[in-house]
Formats: C-alpha cells, sequence, structure tokens
C-alpha cells in the first residue's frame, strides 16, 4: 500500500511540473528523480544494478557513435546478456544443476523490470550501431532506462521514441490528462477482472486452483482452464499496460500500445502483432530480420522464424516449458506461412466468411493450448493436460466445478460485448461530431449515449469495479497480480 501511495503522489507531483513548466532540464531533473525514487522502493541495490547498467550502456553507446564497430556491439550485447543471465537464468540453473559452486546464487533476487529495461539498452545499442541519429545526454539516456511508467513491466520502448519527447517543451494538455486517467481506470478494472479469474468466484475454483490442485482433467476442462489463463494473463498485463501507457499519457508521453484486440486474430501472425507488440516488434527487428538476412532460402526464413520463437519463449524464462511453448508457437507461424505460400501458388482464394470464421476458431484454440506450456507446474502435468485433450472419451466428464465455467464465458463474453459497444459508441460520437453544424444532429439512442457518456459511464465502471472487488477480496486470498512481473 506505500508503494501504491508513492507511485500516486509521484505521478500527480510530476503530472502538475509536465503540464505547468516548460523548461526541459527542470521537467527532466524531476522525472528522473521521481522514477529513482520510486525504483529504490523496491529495493536500493536494485536501482544500483540499473545505474551500472545505465552507465555501462551509455558508453558503449558513445563508443559506438564515433566509431560504429562490431567489437562494441558485441561487447555491449554480451555484457547485457551477462547481466540478464547473471539474474533471470543463474538462480534457475542452481537450483536444478548439481553444482555446488552454483548453489550461493539460488536465492539471487531478480532485480524488478530487468527484462525489460534491458531489452530497452540493447535496442539502444542497436540503433546507434545501424546510424540511428540518436544523441542522448547521460541524463536523457538514464531517463530512458528508469522512466516510472514502463520500468517494471515495460511496454518496451525505444530511444529514437522517446529522445524528442524527453526534449519537448510542451505542456501536457487537458485532453491528454483525460485520456490517460481513463486508460489508468480501464487498466485497474482489467487487473482486477484476472485477479477474479485466478481465484475464481468461489474460493479455490479459479484458474490457480485448476493448475495448482487439480490433478485430474477431463478434455473439456483443460479448454477452460486454456481459455480462462488466456484471458487472465490477458487482462493482467494488458490492464498493466494500459495504466503504464495512460500514466505516460497524462504526463505527455506517447509509448507503444502493447495489445490490439489479440483475441480477434484469425492467424497466429496475427495474433503476434497483436499480443504484447513491443516485445514482438524488438524480437522480430532484432533477432528475426538479423537472422533471416544472413541466408535467402525459404528453409533458412523458417529456421530463423522458429529460432526467434524459441528466443521469445526463453526469455519469460529459461525452462523446458517455456522453450516448448517457444517453439510450438515458431511451428504455427511456419506452418501458417506455408499454407499462405500454397494459396498463393494454387491461386486459391477461400471463401471469405466461413474461411475467416474457421481461420479464427483455429487461431484461439491452437493459441490457447499453447498456454499449457506456459502455466503448467511441470512438463508431466502438461503432458496429462494435452492427453486429455486428443481422448475422445475425456470429452464425456468433467472435474472442475461449473463455477470457473460460468466465470470464464461470462467475462469472456462480457469483454466482446464492450469491444463492440466502444466501436459502437466512438462512430457514434464521430457522426455526432460531423452532425453538429446541420440543423438537426443525429438523436439515435447511440448517439445520445455517446454524447452522454460522461454521465453514465463512470457510474456504471465504479459499479462494476465495486462487484470484482466484493468478490474477490471477500475471500481474503492473494492471485497473482502483476504476473509479467515474474519475467
Amino acid at each position: 500500500m506505500l508503494r501504491i501511495v508513492s507511485y500516486a503522489l509521484a505521478f500527480v507531483l510530476c503530472a502538475v511540473i509536465m503540464a505547468t513548466v516548460r523548461a526541459r532540464l527542470v521537467r527532466q531533473a524531476a522525472l528522473l528523480i521521481a522514477s529513482y525514487a520510486l525504483y529504490m522502493t523496491w529495493g536500493v541495490w536494485f536501482a544500483g544494478v540499473l545505474l551500472a547498467s545505465t552507465v555501462t550502456n551509455y558508453f558503449i553507446g558513445e563508443w559506438l557513435r564515433r566509431k560504429r564497430s562490431g567489437l562494441a556491439l558485441s561487447f555491449g550485447i554480451l555484457l547485457n546478456l551477462s547481466l540478464l543471465g547473471t539474474f533471470k537464468y543463474l538462480p534457475e540453473a542452481a537450483v536444478h544443476l548439481s553444482f555446488s559452486s552454483l548453489h550461493s546464487f539460488a536465492h539471487l533476487a531478480m532485480p524488478i523490470g530487468l527484462s525489460f529495461w534491458t531489452f530497452q539498452a540493447m535496442s539502444y545499442l542497436f540503433d546507434v550501431y545501424q546510424g540511428e541519429e540518436i544523441d542522448p545526454s547521460f541524463f536523457e539516456f538514464a531517463l530512458y532506462m528508469v522512466f516510472f511508467p514502463v520500468t517494471i513491466s515495460g511496454p518496451v520502448c525505444r530511444m529514437p521514441d522517446m529522445l524528442p519527447q524527453f526534449r519537448s517543451d510542451r505542456v501536457t494538455r487537458r485532453e491528454e490528462i483525460a485520456h490517460g486517467l481513463r486508460g489508468i481506470a480501464a487498466g485497474v478494472l482489467m487487473m482486477q477482472l484476472a485477479r477474479l479469474l485466478g481465484q475464481g468466484i468461489l474460493a479455490g475454483d479459479g484458474v490457480n486452483s485448476g493448475f495448482d490442485r487439480v490433478t485430474e482433467w477431463s478434455a473439456l476442462d483443460v479448454w477452460c482452464l486454456a481459455l480462462a489463463y488466456g484471458l487472465q494473463l490477458f487482462f493482467d498485463f494488458a490492464g498493466y499496460s494500459h495504466i503504464a501507457i495512460g500514466a505516460a499519457q497524462a504526463l505527455g508521453f506517447t509509448i507503444p500500445e502493447n495489445f490490439a484486440r489479440p483475441f480477434g486474430s484469425t492467424s497466429p501472425s496475427m495474433f503476434w502483432t497483436r499480443w504484447h507488440m513491443s516485445l514482438s516488434f524488438w524480437i522480430r527487428d532484432y533477432v528475426f530480420f538479423p537472422l533471416m538476412q544472413l541466408r535467402r532460402q525459404v528453409w533458412w526464413r523458417n529456421l530463423a522464424l522458429f529460432l526467434s520463437m524459441v528466443v521469445f519463449g526463453l526469455w519469460h524464462k529459461a525452462t523446458l516449458l517455456f522453450l516448448l511453448w517457444g517453439a510450438y508457437h515458431g511451428v504455427l507461424l511456419v506452418l501458417h506461412r506455408a499454407i499462405e505460400g500454397l494459396e498463393r501458388k494454387y491461386d486459391w482464394t477461400p471463401p471469405q466468411v466461413p474461411w475467416s470464421v474457421l481461420s479464427w476458431v483455429s487461431t484461439i484454440g491452437l493459441v490457447s493450448l499453447g498456454w499449457i506450456f506456459f502455466r503448467s507446474n511441470s512438463l508431466s502435468q502438461a503432458q496429462r493436460m494435452l492427453k486429455a485433450v486428443v481422448t475422445p472419451e475425456s470429452y464425456r466428464v468433467s472435474y472442475l466445478t461449473g463455477s470457473i465455467y460460468v466465470l470464464t464465458a461470462a467475462l469472456a463474453v462480457g469483454y466482446a460485448m464492450v469491444l463492440l459497444m466502444t466501436d459502437r459508441l466512438s462512430r457514434s460520437s464521430h457522426a455526432a461530431d460531423s452532425g453538429a453544424s446541420s440543423a438537426q444532429p443525429p438523436a439515435s439512442p447511440m448517439a445520445l449515449l455517446a454524447r452522454w457518456q460522461w454521465f453514465w459511464l463512470p457510474p456504471l465502471y465504479a459499479l462494476a469495479l465495486l462487484c470484482v472487488l466484493i468478490v474477490t477480496l471477500s475471500q481474503g486470498t492473494n492471485a497473482a497480480q502483476m504476473m509479467y512481473g515474474n519475467f
């Protein structure tokens, strides 16, 4: 609670400064001091590791700016990967390997947000090496590394996008602050929905119990848990991203979107342009493209795509399950490319509506099955759950309670309805604006709802949040929050 209050106070103070002060040094100093002060609430030595990484990467960047050297780039990437490996992968290895020399690293704590700000540092080095015209001062680079809306769990930002904003003297507009606060509010509700999915309507009937306590699953149970966990992860991480993006916008900054309605995807490729977009595009630009350019053959392009997804999986955690998860999605992407190639080769255009429906069902189903690798506690558990899916007799029974089925279906349908309503309100607002100067402005029910949404939407939001909080807090359990903070 104290940390939440600290973040809220720092956010308000910085928002006031960014909305009233134009002096660049004052603005940068306020953001930098606030960001480091907040980061130190997670651990003073965490801030020391971040500062050491910042100093090292800045001077390697200066080396690259003076001379585009492959040696300097390799040295910088090696240092960043070593830092990542020491804190993120070495403790895991110390637990599972029998070398006594590693045992002392088993309890080494990973600095919060390490994976995200390390990838930001590497993207800066790559961009400088590729000739991007960026020349941050040390304090601007330090702010880029520790900017508090995104330090903990992204989105992953890039220096060419952030540096002009750090140097801007434009004060924040009221519309930006209002839009940012709406994003924060939406994110808070989404994260509470993730908590509700994790613990369930009734204590012990949620996703967490389904994976951690249940030992026997039917095929229907596995499908339900897979879909529910995908929703839980989405609500949690997309909710956090809304908060981060909204906070940045309220401060006058535009940072990358992280999710773009991924559950509407009709292919694996589309899904990965809509899910965790800042990291997906990072892997695409700095792993897949460089690998792909080494050879021209189709088989190599497919292998580069497969290896990129393996890297994506291992970025989360260096375990066999995450390696399998990345490899699984690599295979899906390669197969999708092969299908597209056959369509072009034989000049075949499938019927649009049925093919789109089939593609959507297949994509969401296959992506959901992949979450079994992502969430399972062991390889044997994943094997048993996937075996149930391909066992016809397993579709005749169910071991989970009905409440998790009802909750998953209700949240999935509810989220879809919210998206549809949002689109209708947006179109009605634009239509009303375009017809504002006419003699008879639009007076349809949807137009009236759009015009007066500031009046009815906040109470509806408050009621929804209150209902979710009553259910979650009444159980007195702790479900996973900020799930991506573990990665």
